[in-house]
């Protein structure tokens, strides 16, 4: 056996060996109270990490509108069930205009998947064009403050991907002007402009539907995308968003969304390789 085969042979055996240990590996838990999904896992840095799930549903017209009294649709999250392990719940929203999304959320060693069902049993058209999920970075970054959950030192550890490449925020031409201050939003493919936060928007256009960030001692990677998405946001609470996209509902209409929080390895070919096949319509 040539030198080139038996190199061959032992990246077989460590990619072999890396699979097996990923699918060993725990399960992460969830668990779901007064509208914060809690993950938590021996993986995790700080073992655990808080999403305010769901933040909110929004109309569209909502770029330079007053967010409380234009683009807030009230809604109401229940927990309807969780199995024993803790690795897959079950939620319910009912938006005041009478829209129900369900949502079967599911726990995996390195992953957390999302199913969601939006129906209109209304006889009236829905605007609910978009929604939030706020993921806390704080404590996965090591940048993040008790004291201040406003604090930005967290930017330096995230990232979309602009130009087909990582780029690390703050990104190119940050945008600082906006109805509300700071944080920035980057508007994805087709979106009208005028449908996003009313945040400093950038004027470019992210490369795919992944933001992320890295841990404090920078071996993992935090990612997250949903399919559709609306934008993709880096806010003022330590937070990062893919927010997902609705696009309104006509009476009867029901639409199908789809999402992925990653923890995985700092290897950014090999989330790329595998957003590439969790997301086929944005990789493409």
């Amino acid at each position: 056996m040539n030198q080139k085969s038996i190199l061959l042979s032992f990246v077989a055996v460590i990619v072999g060996l890396n699979g097996l240990m990923a699918r060993d590996s725990p399960a992460l838990q969830l668990s779901w109270e007064r509208d914060i999904l809690t993950i938590t896992g021996d993986q995790l840095p700080g073992k655990a990490m808080k999403i305010l799930y769901l933040e909110t549903y929004c109309r569209p017209n909502s770029q330079t509108t007053d967010w409380v009294t234009n683009t807030v649709i009230g809604h109401k999250t229940e927990l309807i069930a969780i199995n024993p392990d803790r690795t897959q719940l079950k939620l319910k929203c009912t938006l005041k205009d009478g829209v129900t999304v369900d949502h079967v959320i599911t726990a995996r060693s390195d992953e957390v998947d999302f199913r969601l069902v939006a129906h209109n049993p209304t006889q009236s058209n829905s605007k609910a064009h978009w929604a939030q999920s706020c993921v806390r970075v704080g404590e996965f970054t090591g940048l993040g403050d008790p004291e201040n959950p406003r604090t930005y030192d967290y930017l330096k550890k995230s990232f979309i991907f602009l130009g087909k490449r990582l780029s690390l925020m703050p990104t190119k031409d940050w945008a600082t002007e906006a109805r509300y201050t700071p944080g920035q939003v980057w508007a994805a493919p087709g979106v009208s402009r005028a449908d996003v936060n009313p945040r400093p928007l950038s004027p470019h256009t992210p490369t795919n539907g992944l933001i992320g960030c890295f841990s404090g001692d920078n071996s993992r990677i935090f990612a997250t995308a949903w399919e559709p998405y609306q934008e993709l946001f880096q806010g003022v609470i330590t937070c990062l968003h893919s927010d997902f996209r609705i696009g309104g509902l006509k009476p009867g209409e029901t639409k199908r969304i789809r999402g992925k929080i990653y923890y995985v390895a700092n290897n950014v070919p090999a989330l790329l390789k595998r957003y590439a096949k969790d997301f086929p319509e944005q990789a493409r």
